[in-house]
């Protein structure tokens, strides 16, 4: 009995694993012959359909589905571990970029080719933050002495301010010339790009152009901040001067940016004086260096790639050539103001893009 029931188990477990695991041909020796042949009647799940028969069960399926489980493993490891090779590639050429290492290059999954430039001479150029069609000579022949006579009430009331403004400074950096035009472009660096900003909104919102003034209010705030990474190479700023910088850009952006909102004319008139006093101040910046109070060092790098100085520049040719700029922007302040206080917008008048 244990027998026929062993047996009954064998063939209910057999049939339902044998067409998993063992082909479903019966192999049979002839008994003329002596030869194994391959019977189709005898397909019951590799038992023969006469119990006198001699059976041999191939294996021939169950090993098939071993060996294309196991191709299939080997090629997902393959896959994952090529993977890993590209992950473990790009990590490492991001870490040595991170650490200044010989390769630079960011491998990204978008395809951004990265912009290589050369100055006229073949040579690599190595800034990022601009590039060679944005540098320039500055115009030197530009009027220094110009001053916008406050009449009005706003215009009387933008040159108190900027006056009143300059008290705190003056006694916080007294005569520390360097110190002082690096927090004095943290400031001037605020106003074109508030007012590019706005203009490049109340564009979008009237569905109208701005007849150039968007971009040369942004070109302004950039040309300013070229004058901080070149400041900040002279002077370095510490802790508590980093911390005013916070301060002070926080609140002058936000008073800026109300003043724009409800008076643009008044807002250029700020601007118009404070680079009246930015000329004052460098004027100031070279009378000390004149007299050896403050040392003339050589020009840094930045400033002789930016204002396409001679390579033995010093840093009084640095502040020539800013407060040229400083005297471009105050003309082209001025000049905003005075369109909106004839009635029209900045649209109706070109703007003087490339006005250094």
């Amino acid at each position: 009995m244990m027998t026929r029931g062993a047996t009954r188990m064998t063939r209910v477990v057999m049939g339902q694993m044998g067409p998993r695991y063992f082909s479903t041909t019966v192999l049979r020796n002839d008994p003329g012959t002596g030869v194994v042949g391959g019977a189709a009647a005898g397909l019951l799940h590799g038992f023969p359909a006469n119990p006198s028969e001699k059976v041999a069960v191939t294996w021939v399926r169950h090993f098939s589905a071993m060996g294309s489980r196991s191709a299939s493993t080997a090629a997902l490891n393959d896959k994952q571990q090529e993977k890993e090779s590209s992950d473990k590639k790009m990590e490492n050429t991001a870490t040595a970029a991170a650490n200044g290492g010989a390769g630079k290059s960011v491998v990204s999954y978008w395809g951004v080719p990265p912009s290589k430039a050369t100055k006229p001479d073949g040579t690599e150029w190595k800034w990022n933050c601009f590039r060679p069609w944005e540098t320039y000579e500055a115009d030197m022949s530009i009027d220094l002495t110009k001053h916008h006579a406050p009449v009005t009430f706003l215009d009387k009331f933008a040159y108190w301010t900027v006056k009143v403004l300059r008290f705190p400074t003056d006694v916080f950096f007294q005569r520390r010339y360097g110190c002082r035009a690096m927090m004095l472009e943290t400031v001037a660096a605020v106003p074109g790009m508030v007012g590019g900003m706005l203009l490049h909104c109340k564009s979008l919102r009237r569905f109208e152009q701005s007849g150039g003034w968007i971009k040369a209010l942004l070109e302004e705030a950039e040309n300013e901040r070229m004058h901080l990474m070149t400041f900040m190479e002279v002077a370095k700023p510490n802790v508590y001067e980093r911390a005013l910088v916070f301060a002070v850009q926080g609140v002058f952006f936000n008073a800026y940016f109300a003043a724009y909102l409800i008076s643009p004319k008044l807002a250029h008139r700020i601007v118009g004086y404070l680079e009246e006093e930015a000329v004052h101040s460098y004027t100031e910046f070279l009378k000390e260096l004149d007299n050896g109070n403050i040392e003339n060092v050589p020009a840094p790098a930045i400033a002789i790639d930016y204002w396409r100085l001679p390579k033995d520049a010093t840093l009084r040719d640095v502040v020539l050539v800013v407060r040229a700029d400083e005297a471009h922007h105050r003309d082209v302040n001025h000049y905003a103001s005075d369109i909106h206080y004839q009635g029209q917008q900045l649209k109706d008048s070109p703007a003087p893009l490339g006005y250094h």
